[in-house]
């Protein structure tokens, strides 16, 4: 689809904009931006156009505000698991979406008023996942575990990163441990669980998903079960010893000397 024809579209929403069919309007100089936007894309680059978003598939009718069944089109597992997690839920049982005002944990007053959906961490014109993997879980959470991500190990290591089109693998992320992936080696690609609880409870099985990607069973254990170093972000390496571990060590300990003899 050309540039001009790009242009068009957009401004057919922006003819509907001033028709009043949507509450606040939209520049001529807003619709540049997302046009130039949308060209640097993994969209563009797949040949994903407003058309593709903005048309209902059925009706031919605009779409001035696509949400996850839009999305859905395209990305079936990762919308599928986001209505199966705390985000998604209440979208998923015909309510109305989940926000920031609802939930149990600190969040920013900035934020309150937020619908949780694919938009509120994606981007949809420009599809930064560096911004979807931390900016976008920091502009609600206001809790002591999220505000101290910076401060850890590995959020230093996210901030001196280089930019890419997506953050390194190698980097720990508030979607790294949150929203698991999981890698089909036959298509070398990768799927990432957007249920954001899937992984929280039991506790441990954060440690097979995601700590031991990069630490020992031990360290990470040690690490999950301590209530400190989870609120402090994992600042500083874990301080205690789990006695089920000393006892595991001990048994392999007399086990080994038995073997031995």
């Amino acid at each position: 689809m050309s540039r001009k024809v790009i242009v068009s579209i957009l401004c057919l929403v922006l003819m509907f904009w001033s028709h009043g069919a949507i509450a606040s309007p939209i520049s001529a100089e807003r619709v540049t931006e997302i046009t130039q936007q949308w060209e640097q894309s993994v969209h563009a680059l797949a040949d994903v156009n407003c058309s593709t978003c903005h048309e209902d598939s059925k009706t031919k009718t605009l779409v001035v505000r696509p949400n996850h069944e839009s999305c859905q089109s395209c990305h079936q597992q990762q919308v599928d698991t986001f209505l199966l997690g705390k985000h998604g839920i209440r979208t998923a049982e015909g309510l109305s979406p989940l926000t920031p005002k609802m939930a149990h944990l600190p969040m920013k007053d900035s934020a309150f008023d937020t619908s949780m959906g694919c938009n509120t961490c994606h981007d949809v014109h420009q599809l930064d996942t560096f911004k979807a993997s931390v900016d976008s879980c920091l502009q609600c959470h206001n809790d002591a575990h999220s505000l101290n991500y910076w401060d850890s190990k590995h959020g230093s290591q996210f901030a001196a990163s280089v930019r890419l089109p997506r953050p390194s693998p190698d980097l720990v992320t508030c979607a790294t441990c949150h929203l698991p992936r999981t890698v089909n080696e036959n298509t070398n690609s990768v799927f990432v669980n957007h249920n954001n609880t899937y992984n929280l409870l039991p506790r441990d099985r954060m440690v097979k998903e995601v700590c031991m990607n990069c630490h020992g069973l031990e360290y990470s254990y040690n690490s999950i079960f301590d209530d400190d170093l989870i609120e402090g972000n994992f600042h500083h390496p874990p301080q205690q010893d789990l006695e089920t571990l000393k006892l595991v060590r001990a048994l392999e300990k007399q086990r080994t000397a038995s073997d031995s003899e």
